[in-house]
């Protein structure tokens, strides 16, 4: 594998856990939103993701590429889980028995979702880094 080919699989998952992060920004600040006015709650939303195949041409052709990926965002998706149900009635957002409607969002979780998508960002910064070091020492060799 050439080091654009690397370039290219730690780009990617710049792009990934980028969007990761912004959508567990977006759980933390709607977890306590009680939701719009068809009385549903925000629902919490997860990042899947999926392995990319390097582009048509892409690398040496040796085995290494055969095996190198780059990962992509395959969607995003709403959690199942039902709303928290909690008695105040006197909030303008509680149904007729009195109960408001919150998202079953966790903050820690959110949290720790948060981390480890800034955490793998930072680590396909440094190889970034160290791969762009790579090629000025060759260029330097070379010139």
């Amino acid at each position: 594998m050439n080091l654009f080919g690397v370039l290219d699989i730690s780009s990617s998952a710049l792009v990934a856990e980028r969007e990761r992060a912004e959508v567990v920004a977006s759980n933390l600040a709607n977890a306590d939103s009680t939701g719009p006015a068809n009385g549903r709650p925000y629902q919490r939303e997860s990042v899947v993701f999926a392995a990319q195949p390097l582009p048509i041409g892409q690398g040496s052709g040796d085995s290494a590429d055969l095996a190198a990926r780059g990962v992509a965002v395959a969607g995003v998706v709403a959690d199942t889980a039902p709303p928290i149900r909690q008695f105040d009635p006197s909030n303008p957002a509680a149904d007729a028995q009195g109960y408001v409607s919150y998202p079953d969002i966790n903050p820690v979780q959110e949290m720790a979702d948060l981390m480890g998508a800034v955490r793998a960002y930072q680590f396909n910064v440094s190889a970034v880094q160290a791969t762009k070091d790579m090629i000025q020492q060759t260029l330097q060799i070379l010139s």
